[in-house]
C-alpha cells in the first residue's frame, strides 16, 4: 500500500493522546454549538456509540490516502457513556488528488454490530457496517430512506463547513499504544468500556463528559 506511505510520514510527529482527548472535545464542542448545523439531537441520544477524530490528513496527487487519530465511547446499558477508547482512522482513496487537506470527522453508530467489530480490534466502514452521509439540523427528519437504513452515520468539517460524508472503505482499528500510554499495559477495548479503568486522566474525562451533555436533551 505504497500510496498511504506520504499520509504515515505526515503523522510521525502526532499529538499525545492526551491533546487528542483535548482536541476532540473541542470538535463536539465547537459542532453543537453551531446553530442549526450540528449533528441532530435524536441521533445523538440514540446513538450505541460515538467515534471523533480530528484533524484526519487527506494527502496526495492522484493516488491519495487519508489517516487520523481519535476516540470512540460507547453507549452503556445505563445509558451513560464509558469511558472512551482511542482509536485510528484510515483508508485509501483514488482520484485526482492534490495537497493536504484537515479534516474534522464524526462518526455516529446506531446498531450494535458496528460497535461489536470495534470491540473486537478493527473493522471497515461500509463492509463491516452499513454507512451513510448523516443529515444535518436539530432533528433527523430530513434523513433519506438510504440514511435510515444505515448502521453508521458519518460527518466531516473542514475549513468550518459541517456536513455529512460518505466514508466507505475507511478502516477503524484500536490504538493499543495510545490505550497503554493512558490506562496502563494489557487493558482491552472491552474492560475500558465496561468501566474496567481507573485514575482516568481528566481531558478523557472531559470527552465523555462531553458526550453526556450534548446527548442528554
Amino acid at each position: 500500500m505504497a500510496f498511504l506511505l506520504p499520509v504515515a510520514a505526515v503523522h510521525a510527529d502526532d499529538d499525545s493522546p492526551l491533546v487528542r482527548a483535548q482536541n476532540a472535545v473541542r470538535v463536539l464542542n465547537e459542532i453543537e454549538q453551531a446553530p442549526d448545523k450540528s449533528i441532530p439531537g435524536d441521533l445523538l441520544r440514540d446513538a450505541k456509540a460515538i467515534a471523533v477524530v480530528p484533524d484526519v490528513l487527506k494527502v496526495g496527487f492522484v493516488f491519495g490516502g487519508r489517516r487520523g487519530e481519535g476516540l470512540i465511547s460507547v453507549k452503556n446499558p445505563d445509558g451513560t457513556w464509558s469511558n472512551p477508547s482511542f482509536v485510528v482512522l484510515g483508508g485509501g482513496s483514488v482520484g485526482f488528488q492534490a495537497g493536504v487537506s484537515k479534516t474534522d470527522v464524526v462518526l455516529v453508530f446506531r446498531t450494535q454490530r458496528g460497535v461489536d467489530s470495534i470491540v473486537n480490534g478493527k473493522f471497515t466502514i461500509g463492509a463491516d457496517a452499513s454507512a451513510a452521509a448523516g443529515p444535518v439540523g436539530r432533528t433527523a427528519a430530513a434523513a433519506t430512506d438510504q440514511q435510515l437504513r444505515a448502521e453508521i452515520y458519518s460527518y466531516s468539517r473542514a475549513r468550518g463547513l459541517f456536513a455529512g460524508v460518505a466514508l466507505d472503505g475507511s478502516v477503524m482499528k484500536i490504538d493499543y499504544d495510545a490505550n497503554k500510554a493512558v490506562y496502563g499495559p494489557g487493558i482491552t477495548p472491552r474492560r475500558i468500556f465496561e468501566g474496567g479503568v481507573s485514575n482516568v486522566p481528566a481531558p478523557v474525562v472531559a470527552f465523555r463528559d462531553a458526550l453526556e451533555e450534548y446527548t442528554s436533551h
